[in-house]
């Protein structure tokens, strides 16, 4: 079978099967200091006491887990191989037009170049996405006890995002594309968002732009089609940030079993307008321009894709299921979650 007509659901499949190691041989699963279990299940039957001690063994892990497990992506990952000729730059099935009538009409160099845009798009929003994340994650320690494992870890996370960025800033240099930014009005949600998320909301955010990234990412790092500093890029994320959506799993879970009514419910709002500007900031609609294609028209396209849909539905079901167990996609908040197209 052509590997363009392969459904998304084979290639997930796949990548849950490969994501142990990527194409050169490096352990790529994932690593989140031995968690294991849901974050929320018992978060509200603990005492004050017993919450701090989970907390502080949790941290514990995760930083055992980053002293074995973090990369440096300046010396970890060849930047100056050259791009191998006619590979891809992202899995075709996840590319915003794939299976579209406009991508059937493309030449494959387009949807190839296509691909290599979207890549960029998605470095650059990932840098956005990780200055809020950051500012949110000191913003959670400034009351808390510095010596504690619980704030040492907040800053290894901090510290691994920093890298982050600066691997995913390094990307888009390489890539010789355009540095593709959100919009003027998301931007500037994105400043109110991080002024006034409350402690539970920063975490909501911090899984809603890290496990759909991550879903992406697991298929992209095993797939031998894909550009390998790609695949070495997606693979030290991956790594990386499993330590970072279990800390944040689980500090969300105890955070909304305990936040006042009004915090809970000002949180589901809030989480889910974020839901809708981190979903349609992912892909910049100048990309299509910079391939030659109508910005406009192939917007219209890849969001009305039955085939983007079920992307993006996919990239965020795990982390659904477990908003719906903490609470989070209850009341009028459900409507906004759906506009987010991330909910079923």
């Amino acid at each position: 079978m052509d590997p363009m007509d392969r459904p998304l659901m084979d290639g997930a499949r796949g990548g849950a099967r490969n994501s142990g190691r990527d194409g050169g041989g490096r352990d790529g699963g994932r690593d989140d200091g031995g968690a294991g279990g849901r974050a929320g299940g018992r978060a509200g039957s603990l005492t004050g006491r017993e919450r701090r001690a989970e907390r502080e063994r949790t941290a514990e892990r995760l930083l055992a887990a980053s002293a074995k497990h973090s990369f440096d992506p300046d010396t970890e990952l060849d930047w100056d191989a050259p791009f191998t000729e006619g590979a891809w730059f992202w899995p075709p099935e996840l590319v915003s037009l794939y299976d579209t009538p406009l991508w059937r009409r493309m030449s494959e160099e387009q949807r190839i170049e296509l691909s290599r845009h979207e890549v960029a798009s998605l470095c650059a929003t990932g840098v956005w996405f990780e200055t809020i994340l950051m500012q949110l994650l000191l913003r959670h320690t400034y009351d808390l006890d510095p010596t504690s494992g619980h704030v040492r870890y907040a800053l290894t996370e901090i510290a691994d995002e920093c890298r982050h960025s600066k691997m995913f800033a390094r990307a888009v240099t390489k890539l010789g594309t355009p540095t593709y930014r959100p919009s003027r009005l998301d931007h500037q949600l994105g400043r109110v968002i991080k002024t006034v998320s409350t402690t539970p909301g920063s975490f909501t955010g911090t899984l809603l732009a890290e496990e759909i990234l991550d879903w992406m990412q697991r298929l992209a790092f095993p797939d031998e089609r894909v550009q390998p500093l790609i695949r070495g890029i997606t693979r030290i994320h991956v790594v990386e940030e499993a330590r970072h959506i279990r800390y944040a799993r689980e500090e969300l879970g105890h955070q909304m079993a305990t936040a006042p009514r009004w915090e809970a419910e000002f949180t589901r709002l809030s989480s889910a307008q974020a839901a809708r500007v981190i979903a349609r900031s992912l892909i910049s609609p100048r990309v299509y321009a910079s391939v030659g294609l109508d910005p406009a028209y192939a917007v219209r396209l890849a969001r009305t894709s039955p085939h983007r849909q079920e992307v993006m539905r996919q990239s965020a079901k795990r982390l659904m299921d477990f908003l719906a167990e903490i609470g989070m996609l209850r009341g009028p908040s459900r409507r906004l979650w759906r506009a987010s197209g991330l909910l079923a």
